[in-house]
């Protein structure tokens, strides 16, 4: 995939453009937990995948409603597909997620090393084993098309699965050698998606927009985003289209805000950001953000804060709210969170649509809520 001149967005009016969004989806592992299947088993035995996805998903969509997206079924979620290509083993602890080995933390030559061997990703590592745990799937739900969920996540997230805590050292001991290492790598990321879109119709090389994962990258500090993620993001991002850029990075400070404009975002994704909340986002960038309520978020919630949540969000600049219905979140007191959630959302959309402004979604807020927003909302 060669190199492309994407289409730049216009911060002036681009976080006026298009309706507000409320999005709610299903998770696997509200599957799981519904059809009582352990965690390491769906990772690893293709008739305890399909038991979730046979016996929860129904489960969960009587628990939730019919607003609640629910996908079709789809191999486990495994992040980790381009370094197990790359030579990285994978493990699958009891009752947790899947783990991936620093296969390089050793040496930096190591990794570069590597990196210019050519990979046939079709034979390598566990590929083999989920592509029968795919066509398994799809013989036990025929009229579905089975996703992929054989992963990769951005440049600087990809260097430190392969390098560890080595990573964070290696731009001050090897400067030429660390910017070397993400070039290679960053190329290694692109063929290895040019492979997945090969075996996955349902993973395109889409001309219209792309997307990256890299939550590492927040641990790159700002000092350091102009010669070692900037670069590399723009490497992932011409290979990978010529339209719309969108980024998932949790954890970021506002120091780092300001480059999701230099790369040319049209959305974010902080997902999880202690650091921020959607006032902070609103000032120090004009990429249009969604902003999500946590699984763990509503234990500390009533039905009235997550409406104020929902509604201050809006208020203070965010284009799109959304939750994700996970196993802790599967009882009859969280779903109702859940349905003001989704009340909520169709309300601010409703609202702004017949041209109310944002502040004035502010005032639908109670009392109590503008003291917890955002100062004491995680207290």
């Amino acid at each position: 995939m060669g190199a492309t001149m994407h289409a730049k967005p216009d911060y002036a009016s681009l976080r006026a453009q298009g309706a507000f969004h409320c999005g709610v989806s299903g998770c696997y592992l509200a599957y799981q937990a519904m059809a009582d299947v352990p965690l390491h088993e769906f990772f690893q035995k293709p008739e305890a995948c399909i038991e979730a996805y046979r016996q929860g998903r129904p489960r969960v969509r009587e628990l939730f409603g019919p607003d609640v997206h629910l996908g079709a079924p789809a191999t486990p979620p495994v992040s980790y597909g381009h370094p197990n290509g790359l030579g990285a083993r994978l493990f699958f602890p009891e009752g947790g997620e899947v783990a991936v080995e620093h296969v390089c933390s050793d040496s930096l030559d190591k990794a570069i090393e590597l990196l210019r061997k050519p990979v046939d990703y079709a034979t390598a590592g566990l590929y083999p084993f989920y592509a029968d745990f795919r066509a398994r799937l799809q013989a036990a739900f025929p009229g579905e098309a089975i996703g992929l969920g054989w992963g990769l996540e951005g440049p600087i997230t990809t260097a430190y699965e392969l390098r560890g805590d080595a990573w964070f050292t290696d731009p001050y001991d090897e400067p030429a050698k660390a910017r070397e290492f993400l070039r290679l790598l960053t190329g290694s990321i692109l063929d290895f998606h040019a492979f997945r879109c090969r075996v996955d119709s349902r993973l395109l090389i889409d001309p219209n927009g792309a997307g990256l994962c890299d939550d590492v990258a927040a641990m790159m500090p700002a000092y350091l985003w102009e010669d070692y993620v900037l670069p590399y993001w723009e490497l992932y991002f011409s290979g990978m289209t010529s339209g719309r850029r969108s980024a998932h990075v949790e954890d970021l400070r506002t120091a780092q805000l300001p480059f999701l404009e230099a790369i040319g975002l049209w959305s974010y994704d902080p997902s999880i950001s202690p650091k921020l909340n959607p006032r902070l986002i609103a000032e120090h960038c004009r990429v249009p953000f969604t902003w999500r309520l946590g699984s763990f978020h509503y234990r500390g919630l009533t039905c009235q804060e997550v409406e104020d949540f929902v509604f201050q969000a809006a208020a203070d600049g965010a284009s799109s709210v959304h939750t994700v219905v996970e196993g802790s979140m599967c009882n009859e007191a969280t779903a109702a969170k859940v349905r003001a959630f989704i009340e909520a959302g169709r309300e601010v959309k409703e609202r702004l649509a017949a041209g109310a402004s944002r502040a004035e979604l502010a005032s639908r807020v109670s009392p109590s809520g503008r003291r917890r927003f955002w100062d004491h909302w995680r207290d």
